[in-house]
């Protein structure tokens, strides 16, 4: 978004005037208040409680610290790994209650009711209890006393009321039935035991990651954001694809793809790039509906985009026992081939409809870009280049300062120490619901280790699906949807971690294809109706009816439904197993395949295509995503078949004569 100017700040220029004229700062402050309104119905991270004057500064305050005592217990605390993660919880749970009300809307500034300050102060009492006391209660083992039985119990509930306060009602349900569940094959005392006091619970291998180097990847993305990497993300986008037919969506498309990538939010992003993108392809032509949901697809792919994939690459470094290296050059083609489904949608809904680009003369121009702010990429790949070489905590502390140091060449980037406190407050902010979230997401794993339910539900789909794999990946794709509904892009990978990659490797599938399946299908979750939240917030912004946007959002992500299924049956999608070669070939035809069945989703071409011809276009797309040289014969001749037809028909310059192209 286009950077607004503090009135604290001074004048770029002496020449220029100090004051914004009042109907210019007037539509400035009402499209805030739009973006704000937007953020706080669909994310629930954004609906805080509102201070103003001493205390605004004593709450920034304790996230500055928050966000330094993470890093601290990151690199420099050689502190019991109990310790660590429960005094993290703690102060997670003691600010989320300093900051989130019970329901939507703040109530009145710099009032917090006496019943958060007892929850508050319960939540985190029961952690630090922990913390001071870790030594004596890991020998007493299972023999809890009342109190502290009592205590973990609390720890427990008030981390739950956290988890629904700043990141939603869905994962709490899940959660809930899961201890429910739980208390019926266990002891209360032993339950508590297992979800409080043990490293398998809420202080469980998704806190150790998140306390661990996830959080410093926040700060590192907090830090990014204030360099102004995403105007300029937009504005490398519009250099890039501005003038192109249907220009602003493919504009989107890109932008949304590098912002989201950093972003780690799928409604996040929508709200925040989607402010600038979707407004302007609604006046290039496209219809609301058509543009909240590129916005919305696009964004919520971002979550999936090496190198950072919403920091559920790091999670997947835990769970899989591969190395980050390894899974991020893996995920490349998938994340391509899903974003190459939504441009190309977008380019045939544009000749369809005979949309024209933007005029060139307004763009930027990408090599004076380059130029000038190109060094803004600098942390991204210093990041890449780090990570394989040296630890992912020093990796994340390093982009960070080179971060800084690109900032300040220029003054509109500089890094000041207003941006440099800025930044530490919005990256507290943004762990505090990164979290609680992998906090309760450790509550679902222990109940899976510690009550066997995981081989049941195993048991359970493969009984249903016979044995057949896609019927067991079908079964599975629809738990992963259900499950991620409005739940962050970390906890949705643990849940899916723990609860359906098991079911997937069971039946055979390889084990990297398994969580990156369950990865995906969990993260769609955020544009597929009933709970398609980044969807809806695209919506919200474009002003158009939210379900037919979700159903909009879905029918452009059709990649994101069909290259899971692809890689699950052969892993060769994600290069495992095979040569240069063959890996360049499968590249390839796949980003052909894509196009083949975004043309016949779209029922357009070279020209308007009838059904018989669009479901072959669909077939023969198919056939070229599925790795094979039988299948990329087949493939290729079916949709040069199909075009060469098309051209044959002279539809094409029929098309273009009636709608005055």
């Amino acid at each position: 978004m286009p950077r607004i100017r503090k009135k604290s700040e001074k004048p770029a220029q002496k020449n220029r005037p100090a004051e914004v004229p009042p109907s210019a700062e007037a539509a400035i402050g009402q499209a805030e208040a739009d973006v704000r309104s937007v953020m706080e119905k669909y994310d629930r991270e954004s609906n805080t409680r509102q201070y103003a004057g001493v205390p605004k500064l004593l709450v920034r305050y304790a996230l500055v610290f928050f966000a330094l005592y993470c890093v601290a217990i990151s690199l420099l605390f050689n502190w019991e790994t109990r310790v660590k993660r429960a005094s993290f919880v703690g102060f997670l749970v003691l600010l989320i209650f300093l900051i989130y009300p019970l329901r939507r809307g703040g109530g009145r500034v710099n009032r917090i009711p006496w019943y958060d300050v007892l929850l508050g102060a319960a939540g985190g009492g029961a952690y630090f209890y922990f913390v001071f006391n870790c030594s004596a209660i890991v020998s007493q083992g299972v023999k809890l006393t009342t109190p502290q039985v009592v205590l973990g119990a609390v720890g427990v509930l008030v981390t739950l009321e956290a988890c629904r306060r700043s990141v939603g009602i869905p994962i709490v349900v899940v959660s809930s039935a899961f201890i429910v569940y739980g208390l019926t094959q266990k002891s209360v005392a032993l339950s508590v035991y297992n979800l409080f006091y043990t490293t398998e619970g809420v202080i469980g291998v998704p806190v150790r990651a998140c306390s661990t180097f996830i959080v410093l990847f926040v700060i590192f993305g907090a830090f990014l954001e204030k360099t102004g990497i995403s105007q300029f993300f937009i504005d490398l986008a519009n250099a890039v694809a501005g003038a192109s037919t249907g220009g602003p969506a493919k504009v989107a498309v890109i932008s949304s793809a590098l912002c989201g990538m950093v972003s780690g939010s799928s409604v996040g992003n929508t709200v925040t790039t989607g402010s600038v993108t979707i407004p302007m392809m609604k006046k290039n032509g496209y219809r609301p509906e058509f543009a909240g949901a590129v916005e919305a697809a696009a964004s919520t792919g971002g979550q999936i985009m090496p190198p950072i994939m919403g920091a559920a690459a790091f999670l997947m470094v835990e769970y899989t026992g591969y190395d980050y290296a390894y899974i991020a050059s893996r995920a490349v083609l998938p994340a391509m081939l899903y974003f190459a489904g939504i441009f190309m949608a977008v380019h045939v809904e544009a000749r369809r409809t005979g949309l024209r680009g933007l005029p060139r003369e307004g763009l930027p121009d990408f090599f004076k870009l380059m130029l000038s702010r190109g060094y803004l990429l600098l942390p991204l790949v210093t990041l890449v280049i780090l990570i394989m070489k040296v630890t992912m905590s020093m990796a994340a502390v390093v982009a960070t300062a080179t971060a800084i140091a690109v900032s300040l060449p220029r003054k509109d980037t500089r890094i000041n120490a207003a941006k440099f406190f800025d930044a530490l407050e919005s990256g507290a902010r943004s762990t505090l619901t990164v979290g609680v979230a992998c906090a309760v997401a450790g509550v679902i794993a222990c109940v899976i280790t510690t009550t066997g339910i995981g081989s049941k539900l195993i048991t359970l789909v493969v009984s249903l699906s016979g044995g057949q794999a896609m019927v067991a990946m079908f079964l599975t794709m629809i738990t992963c949807i259900v499950l991620g509904m409005g739940v962050p892009t970390t906890a949705n990978y643990v849940i899916m971690a723990t609860t359906c990659a098991p079911i997937l490797i069971k039946i055979g599938v390889a084990p990297l294809a398994a969580h990156m399946f369950v990865f995906y299908f969990g993260i769609v979750a955020d544009i597929t109706p009933p709970v398609a939240l980044a969807a809806y917030a695209g919506s919200a912004i474009a002003g158009s009816r939210p379900m037919r946007t979700a159903l909009n959002a879905t029918s452009l992500a059709i990649a994101a439904f069909i290259v899971p299924y692809v890689f699950g049956l052969n892993p060769a999608l994600l290069f495992v197993g095979t040569t240069g070669a063959q890996a360049i070939l499968i590249a390839i035809t796949s980003l052909i395949g894509i196009y083949g069945v975004a043309s016949g989703m779209k029922g357009y071409s070279v020209a308007p295509m009838p059904m018989p011809l669009r479901i072959a276009s669909v077939a023969a797309g198919l056939a070229l995503i599925h790795p094979g040289l039988a299948t990329d014969a087949v493939g290729i001749l079916g949709i040069a078949g199909i075009t060469l037809f098309l051209k044959l028909r002279g539809d094409g310059a029929a098309e273009r004569q009636d709608s005055g192209v």
